[in-house]
């Protein structure tokens, strides 16, 4: 094997193992979504702006856990749910799915930016980036909850849930589905949970809304409302997940998304794919070192015979 053809080898073979481990640690976590109507507090926030909200609250959550959290706006999860929300998130910790990036989200206050609602009918949007097949369910506080003090599972109206839906289909970026939200009045909260049925993973929602009626806080509270697809798409570089999946068209018989994404709702893939994809990656590269070092033995062994 002649000198210049041994080193173009061995240049090939270390490059391509950096390169592939370079991916791997470049691999964002998979994108999925949060409610968007009535706008959850992380989408809140983060429509107000990541680096300097206005609200009082959004300024403490991001004094409490720093802009990312707003950045990364669908990414409160658990990827080891399977069912088990309350054994695995602790009271007061609700809004965080006991995740510490998201920390600011479980401040106990009675001024989140909420959004108006009167007992009845509901359309619920939930703002998707990831499709996945599962199911929703949306939980409205107790009359007796009391937003100044920590989210307990215990303030939830756990056995009527106020929506139910399961595989809905995606149009416009959304899941749309509709529920009807019972007699309260002040300051409540509505907590969704979307569980997949492909994967243990779920994900986790904290909308604040206000009832009319006798309430100083509903009187003084600034109205929620979610980012913009526009504010999203220019801070995609910012987020620490993925937003390749998010398509604001009919999401019915999508295909796979520019950049390889999929829609998970029909591949079954989960949170787990894009590291199965780069790993193969990596065994790639792994491979051509081997097949290189090989092809340099055999080199050798022929001069020996010669």
């Amino acid at each position: 094997m002649p000198a210049s053809r041994r080193k173009l080898a061995a240049l090939t073979t270390v490059g391509a193992i950096p390169l592939a481990l370079t991916a791997l640690s470049a691999t964002p976590a998979a994108a999925h979504g949060t409610l968007g109507d009535p706008a959850s507090r992380v989408a809140a926030c983060y429509a107000e702006g990541a680096e300097s909200p206005t609200s009082a609250a959004c300024k403490a959550a991001v004094a409490e856990g720093g802009p990312q959290a707003l950045y990364d706006w669908n990414g409160i999860r658990d990827g080891e749910a399977a069912g088990k929300h309350q054994e695995n998130i602790p009271d007061g910790k609700l809004c965080s799915a006991n995740s510490d990036e998201f920390k600011g989200m479980d401040l106990a206050r009675d001024d989140w930016p909420a959004t108006k609602v009167s007992a009845g009918s509901y359309t619920f949007k939930y703002k998707v980036t990831a499709q996945h097949k599962g199911t929703f369910n949306l939980y409205m506080t107790k009359q007796s909850y009391d937003a100044s003090k920590p989210l307990k599972w215990s303030d939830l109206d756990m056995e009527n849930p106020v929506a139910t839906k399961t595989d809905p289909t995606a149009s416009g970026g959304y899941y749309t589905f509709s529920g009807k939200l019972p007699d309260r009045t002040g300051r409540q909260l509505i907590y969704g949970i979307w569980q997949r049925s492909d994967s243990p993973e779920a994900f986790y929602s904290c909308s604040d809304v206000t009832y009319g009626g006798a309430s100083t806080a509903a009187a003084t509270t600034k109205e929620a409302s979610e980012p913009t697809d526009q504010q999203i798409a220019a801070d995609a570089d910012k987020s620490t997940v993925d937003h390749s999946g998010m398509d604001m068209g009919d999401h019915t018989n999508a295909p796979a998304a520019q950049g390889g994404s999929e829609n998970l709702a029909e591949t079954g893939g989960d949170s787990t794919t894009p590291y199965i994809a780069m790993g193969g990656a990596a065994a790639l590269a792994i491979g051509a070192a081997g097949l290189f070092a090989s092809m340099r033995r055999r080199a050798a062994g022929g001069r020996h015979v010669r």
